[in-house]
């Protein structure tokens, strides 16, 4: 794992960690490169962000403007084979999806994927807010590269309505996924104020891309994306423009540097 600047080097022969705005990184990155990416942007609420010490302004006049390079670049990366995953909430993704479409073409939507959990505030006059929503495009319509079996199975809900073999085999996921937020005490959680649970990029991860193929994430935050990657063999870079969420994010990596590296030596 290399920590970079935004002056680079930001040539692919180690993993990367970027500490830059990301729209400096990406004309840098090399075209068709990635398996991969990922992306969990800002999400517009119009608040300020914070956990502790660590906070940022989620809150842009544009946001569509803003995010629009950005997923141009995104597409550029993407090799012919390659998958882009938005992950959004429902303040944006509907406009959001109507943009990709432009910029991708409608036959390259593959999935929306709908993430559900039950923590957090619960309003008394609206119907709580419980799932974020991640859009799924594809580089090439039929090209993209989906390995379902590389996918942790899951628990049918009506086990009595399969056979004992298929209960005991579980199911690969539908497009709604059940999973719990990252626990405020569990061993996961960085202090990071939107942190993602690896459970859920895990799959992404899984699914997406090849055993040592290429993943990116230019709105890194606390390193999600690289920590799943290093846990399952593939290579990654990381973009962040705020120091703190690059600080936590090196910390978080070079712990699973060396959980992977005693893997390794355990195996010998």
């Amino acid at each position: 794992m290399r920590r970079v600047g935004p002056d680079g080097p930001h040539t692919l022969d180690d993993d990367l960690v970027v500490e830059a705005d990301n729209l400096t990184v990406l004309p840098q990155l090399p075209a068709g490169a990635f398996d991969l990416i990922y992306v969990d942007p800002p999400f517009n609420t119009g608040r300020l962000q914070r956990r502790g010490d660590l906070r940022y302004a989620d809150s842009h006049d544009d946001y569509l403007g803003f995010l629009r390079p950005r997923l141009e670049h995104a597409r550029r990366l993407l090799a012919a084979h390659g998958t882009l995953y938005v992950h959004l909430d429902q303040r944006e993704s509907h406009y959001v999806k109507v943009m990709l479409d432009e910029l991708f073409g409608r036959d390259c939507f593959l999935n929306e994927i709908v993430w559900a959990y039950d923590y957090g505030g619960k309003p008394r006059r609206r119907w709580p807010a419980k799932h974020d929503t991640i859009l799924v495009y594809v580089r090439e319509p039929g090209a993209h590269w989906f390995d379902g079996d590389a996918v942790e199975r899951e628990p049918y809900m009506a086990p009595g309505l399969v056979t004992a073999e298929k209960a005991a085999r579980g199911k690969m996921p539908t497009d709604t996924w059940w999973h719990t937020i990252v626990h405020t005490t569990g061993t996961e959680k960085t202090g990071y104020p939107t942190q993602k649970p690896e459970g859920i990029v895990r799959r992404i991860v899984a699914a997406s891309s090849r055993p040592g193929g290429w993943c990116l994430d230019f709105f890194a935050g606390s390193g999600t994306l690289g920590a799943v990657c290093a846990q399952l063999g593939r290579r990654y870079v990381l973009v962040d423009s705020n120091p703190e969420a690059i600080a936590i994010a090196l910390r978080r990596l070079g712990g699973a540097e060396r959980e992977l590296d005693g893997r390794r030596a355990a195996r010998c």
